[in-house]
């Protein structure tokens, strides 16, 4: 049986616009360079086919302006479904982004693409989770308005891996170190068993990240030291050209530590020409 071509397959995956079969294929593609099924070329160039979505996505959600996306309270079953698909949604951006990372970037070390594809399959499992909890309540993934941020800075940045390494994993998705325990502790308050099962998903997700971020952090770092560039004022360059959200406190200091953060990196991001 022919050995399957990593990264060739992580880009089908991304083409992929079920959520459920993408899911599917991302795990098959982990197993499959688990058990040595695969074949790693880090030197070929790939290109999507013409008529391939770039992610493959369903048709709903509909996606609007970040502003646009209605919210409502979580302590109302409308407003904990909207919250939970907010997060559903995020997860199935993280796992295009992760599958992104593995095909897009040729020319690095074996490490990058298993940690990439480690990364695709950890969200995977992150968004069933989500969705069989939104499922749970009657709803499903695409039923409320989601935006595509996540994704525009993908695009952002597709031309440089230094630059979407610093800004998807060590930003985007670091805010989301931040943003749990509060969501965790207003969810508590709601009190309902829907609320605490979600606390509970987001206990797996937090603990998930923090090692994603790391993975984004280690090969920043990686990149700087093969570039000579000195990590914290490239970082700050690379913000300003690609217009990426300006960090803003309270942070969430032991999860960034844990992800590879130092104590002056911490300081240094918290200030507004960060």
């Amino acid at each position: 049986m022919p050995l399957i071509s990593l990264r060739a397959q992580a880009l089908w995956a991304l083409c992929v616009a079920d959520p459920g079969v993408k899911v599917a294929a991302t795990h098959a593609l982990f197993e499959a360079w688990q058990e040595g099924r695969t074949r790693l070329n880090t030197a070929e160039h790939l290109t999507p086919a013409p008529s391939a979505s770039l992610p493959g996505r369903p048709k709903q959600p509909v996606l609007v302006p970040p502003v646009d996306v209605p919210q409502r309270s979580p302590f109302t079953p409308p407003g904990l479904a909207m919250l939970l698909h907010a997060v559903t949604h995020i997860e199935f951006n993280a796992i295009n982004l992760a599958l992104d990372a593995v095909w897009r970037f040729p020319g690095m070390p074996v490490g990058f693409y298993a940690d990439w594809l480690r990364v695709a399959h950890e969200e995977a499992i992150h968004f069933d989770l989500l969705r069989t909890h939104l499922q749970s309540l009657g709803h499903d993934y695409g039923d409320f308005a989601a935006h595509g941020s996540l994704w525009e800075m993908c695009v952002r940045t597709q031309g440089d891996v230094t630059a979407r390494m610093a800004l998807v994993p060590r930003t985007l998705e670091a805010r989301g170190l931040d943003a749990t325990p509060p969501m965790q502790a207003r969810l508590r308050k709601v009190g309902t068993p829907a609320a605490l099962r979600a606390v509970e998903i987001l206990d797996v997700i937090l603990r998930d990240e923090i090692g994603h971020v790391a993975v984004g952090n280690r090969w920043y770092g990686w990149l700087c030291a093969q570039q000579g560039i000195e990590p914290l004022s490239h970082y700050r360059r690379l913000a300003r050209e690609h217009a990426a959200p300006r960090l803003k406190p309270p942070f969430n200091d032991a999860a960034r530590l844990a992800a590879g953060f130092s104590p002056s990196e911490l300081a240094e991001l918290a200030q507004p020409s960060a």
